[in-house]
């Protein structure tokens, strides 16, 4: 059976830390002092949200959202790794919202990216669903602490944290830099675990 791909997924609730922290950030940089501790700060977390955004994975644990416009007997939760399924809940025509039980559908926790599917002997409640993305998914994805992320993934968000620190123009000239050898980098860094997703 083929996985509904759901997409658009929101943060509800961000991570609470970097995977990479800023003193590894500064040793990284080879930077002195704290005058820059802001915009190194600032760099670390466009750095990592690239990063997720390129590899299709959450990094430190957060939870999102997903909305559905109809029920779908599997599907898969966009930014693996999932940890869990928090709720799922949807709204009837009438705009009542209702929680799903968990007794309707199961989660796989396992597979890249993550799947929700109807259980066994289960169906989908029958209720009519109110016109405009009815469904809610709420969970959590990413690997943990950022201890728990893996080295590659740290990896890379060094590697363009130091891009972009060096380079704080739109338009890098005149530096023998290769810009098609960071991406090069950055790919072979970010993905090789997408797995098609």
């Amino acid at each position: 059976m083929r996985a509904y791909r759901a997409s658009g997924a929101q943060i509800s609730v961000h991570p609470v830390e970097e995977p990479v922290s800023r003193t590894e950030a500064k040793l990284h940089l080879r930077v002195d002092g704290n005058e820059e501790d802001d915009l190194i700060d600032s760099l670390l977390v466009t750095a990592r949200i690239h990063c997720e955004n390129v590899s299709r994975r959450a990094f430190v644990t957060r939870t999102c959202t997903v909305d559905l416009w109809g029920w779908h007997d599997l599907i898969a939760l966009p930014y693996p790794p999932l940890a869990s399924v928090v709720s799922i809940v949807y709204t009837d025509a009438a705009g009542a919202p209702h929680t799903l039980a968990t007794s309707v559908y199961g989660v796989d926790t396992h597979s890249e990216p993550g799947l929700v599917y109807l259980a066994q002997d289960q169906q989908w409640p029958a209720d009519q669903l109110r016109d405009y993305a009815p469904i809610r998914i709420t969970y959590t994805a990413g690997y943990g602490d950022a201890e728990d992320v893996p080295e590659t993934y740290k990896a890379a968000i060094k590697l363009y944290l130091a891009h972009l620190y060096e380079n704080r123009e739109a338009v890098v000239a005149g530096q023998g830099v290769s810009l098609t050898r960071l991406q090069d980098a950055l790919d072979a860094l970010l993905l090789t675990d997408r797995g098609g997703w």
